[in-house]
């Protein structure tokens, strides 16, 4: 009754307000019954979630969905259920953070490309042991293109754009087919506010917390006992980036988070590292430099001024239009970056 409501106030005030935003009504259908169920969502969910986020209404009728609403959002709406039908057809699950997301990147004119790639192009994925990954917003499109193409990869941008997991996702498919040997993960152990020395343990306890991140992205890439035999073996290693000191990391997928935290010394000390038939990723937000100095004395920042354009070196910047967390994160962003008015998909 609500949902009605909302249509009919809607029409009244396009007739009240002849420069309103032209509206439309099309009808979308899907030649499979059985994934009806997942794609509306229990309770219509997933539809009600599109409704409220894009002002639209929608009418489902056994395989039929009719939409009606301003013409640009019934347009979302309608790549948004064509790029859930899909995913549901690739085996994937729905939830409401990959709703969110499609309706993200459903204001981009290329939505089909994301999902599929470029005609004649395979699909934009990285699939793993549990889950086939492809892209949630626009943004991370270039990054997983870069990510399979590019020698050494920065990933700079806010918090929950998939900039650690996605490499991390990268790196354990090229482990597990053999394009790799190794997979090294390291982050600085910076005490941002919190001292090291106070917490209980050897130092592997002490800077267990600091890497609990990359551990949570290989637990959800892999089985569990998988990553604890890999780990006993050496052929995944955690430690900080002190530990990659004096070493040639060949044959190796190797990823640095929380990269801002490096210092300029030990970020040239990390990237001649590299070695024979090895991939390396930076991850990081320059915006959020806990080491003493600041912005001036970042590794991260430093290194792309130098290296960006560098032959075989890729800088993907993500913002917090690209973040695929929950869309009041986002928000959370712009307004600590002073942008009034949080953000809008």
């Amino acid at each position: 009754m609500a949902r009605k409501q909302a249509r009919a106030h809607d029409d009244e005030a396009q007739t009240l307000r002849p420069d309103a935003p032209r509206r439309a009504r099309v009808e979308v259908m899907f030649d499979e019954p059985a994934v009806l169920g997942a794609l509306f969502g229990q309770f219509d969910t997933n539809l009600v979630q599109m409704e409220n986020r894009l002002g639209v209404y929608i009418a489902a009728r056994g395989n039929r969905i009719q939409i009606e609403g301003p013409e640009e959002a019934v347009a979302r709406a309608r790549d948004t259920l064509r790029g859930m039908h899909q995913r549901l057809m690739q085996g994937q699950e729905l939830d409401s953070g990959t709703v969110e997301s499609l309706i993200a990147m459903s204001s981009e004119p290329t939505l089909e490309g994301i999902i599929t790639g470029e005609t004649g192009t395979p699909p934009i994925m990285i699939r793993t042991r549990k889950k086939t990954i492809v892209p949630r917003s626009a943004m991370q499109i270039e990054y997983m293109r870069a990510l399979a193409r590019d020698d050494i990869i920065f990933a700079l941008g806010p918090a929950g754009t998939g900039k650690t997991y996605l490499a991390v996702a990268q790196a354990v498919s090229q482990l597990m087919t053999g394009s790799v040997q190794r997979l090294i993960l390291s982050r600085p152990a910076v005490e941002a506010g919190e001292k090291l020395g106070f917490l209980p343990g050897d130092m592997k306890d002490k800077v267990d917390p600091y890497l609990r991140p990359l551990y949570d992205a290989l637990y959800d890439c892999m089985p569990p006992e998988q990553v604890e035999r890999r780990i006993a073996s050496g052929e995944i290693e955690i430690a900080p980036i002190a530990f990659m000191r004096g070493r040639t990391l060949a044959d190796a997928f190797v990823i640095l988070d929380e990269a801002q935290n490096t210092t300029r010394e030990q970020m040239k000390m990390f990237l001649t590292r590299f070695g024979q038939n090895s991939r390396m990723v930076i991850c990081g937000d320059p915006k959020q430099v806990d080491i003493p100095g600041g912005d001036r004395m970042s590794g991260l920042i430093d290194a792309v001024e130098r290296l960006e354009g560098v032959d075989g070196i890729a800088v993907t910047r993500f913002s917090s239009a690209d973040v695929v967390r929950h869309p009041i994160v986002g928000r959370i962003v712009d307004a600590y970056e002073g942008k009034p008015g949080g953000h809008a998909a």
